[in-house]
């Protein structure tokens, strides 16, 4: 359990540090019961259980996933952190239903933690889903014949329902 007198970045820091060594033990230690997570772009979660499922699959999803707190800042209940994640699809789980296939990841986000009392109440975690599924193969690279291919497919079908819409009055 966190010390009460612990700071926001003391407790933000040992977090990081839990999801550094893939512990999900000791990051749970660290979340008020019924804590809530937006990863904005990917996931809402509750702590414990939400946190230990989406986690943990991404743990047996990447087995070597490797994340580094590279800036902290703190004031008050408040810690930002803002760090660089790695790693290889390559485990044994799905990701976000996805199935692995050895593709490399390596993404920048930043977390914005309220600490109450030595735990996280609240995560507001911001990264870039579209990166991501692009580095797993989800979503054509930037810029390439299939982005191209994709956003025109996406256009078409704009222009027909527009077209529809304007039929119907």
């Amino acid at each position: 359990m966190a010390a009460k007198s612990a700071s926001a970045r003391q407790v933000a820091e040992k977090y990081f540090e839990a999801i550094a060594a893939r512990d999900l033990d000791a990051m749970m230690e660290l979340w008020e019961s019924g804590g809530f997570g937006h990863i904005y772009g990917m996931a809402k979660l509750r702590a414990p259980d939400g946190y230990r499922e989406y986690f943990g699959a991404m743990f047996r999803a990447f087995p070597d996933f490797a994340m580094e707190a590279t800036d902290v800042v703190a004031y008050g209940d408040k810690a930002a952190v803002r760090w660089a994640a790695t790693g290889t699809f390559s485990g044994t789980g799905k990701f976000e239903g996805l199935t692995p296939n050895g593709a490399s990841i390596s993404l920048e986000g930043l977390d914005l933690l309220t600490i109450r009392d030595g735990l996280i109440r609240e995560n507001h975690a911001y990264t870039n889903p579209t990166e991501l599924a692009r580095q797993v193969g989800a979503m054509p690279p930037a810029g390439s014949i299939g982005e191209r291919a994709m956003l025109t497919a996406v256009n078409a079908r704009t222009a027909a329902v527009k077209a529809i819409k304007s039929r119907r009055g």
